[in-house]
């Protein structure tokens, strides 16, 4: 057991930046009973949810980064990821991989990173845009809690972003997953764990306490 005393952060350490992951056209126009990739109940509604972060992010002056995964459609960039549960997902030139603009209301201003991994940081400019913004704070949402969301976290912690989690608005390959995906976040870096309502306040005061 430790015990070092925690330094008290607040949940907005210097500049922010709203990462929005993976929320694209599929989940509003594929109503396709089985789906390359599972979704907890509720998913959906999740992604609805954040559209109120970016909303607030949009009205305090806060970056707003939308994360798109995308494949080329002759599946050469999907490596390991079809030998685990997801079928192929994401192509390029397919409606579906959209980032899902309209629904977001994503501004002239916002940035898209595509991306063919997990993470936002794997061979991507995400971190060049990052340092461009002076970003200092990470708050994340969107999906999947379990893989993109939890793999951008860590690379996020891992070079040294302050990073937070928006719980009701991001959403999981499944509730366990999901769970278990956020405990481990808020292992790494105590706190990290928001609601969307403390956050939205957090982006409106800029130095709510934890």
């Amino acid at each position: 057991m430790t015990t070092r005393e925690k330094r008290a952060r607040t949940l907005i350490e210097g500049r922010p930046a709203l990462i929005v992951i993976d929320i694209q056209k599929s989940t509003f126009i594929d109503g396709s009973a089985v789906r390359s990739i599972a979704n907890m109940p509720g998913y959906r509604d999740r992604m609805i949810a954040a559209r109120d972060l970016v909303d607030a992010a949009h009205d305090n002056d806060v970056p707003v980064i939308f994360i798109q995964e995308v494949h080329r459609p002759d599946l050469i960039d999907f490596g390991r990821e079809l030998d685990g549960d997801e079928d192929v997902h994401c192509l390029d030139g397919d409606p579906r991989t959209e980032v899902a603009k309209e629904e977001m209301n994503f501004r002239k201003g916002d940035y898209v990173i595509p991306k063919r991994r997990y993470s936002a940081f794997f061979g991507t400019d995400f971190e060049i845009l990052l340092r461009g913004l002076r970003v200092d704070t990470l708050i994340l949402c969107g999906g999947l809690t379990d893989v993109c969301v939890h793999y951008t976290f860590v690379d996020g912690h891992q070079s040294d972003y302050f990073c937070r989690v928006v719980e009701d608005c991001v959403g999981g390959s499944s509730v366990e997953a999901h769970d278990a995906a956020l405990r481990a976040m808020e292992y790494l870096q105590t706190g990290a764990v928001q609601t969307r309502e403390t956050v939205i306040r957090a982006l409106s005061g800029r130095g709510a306490a934890l």
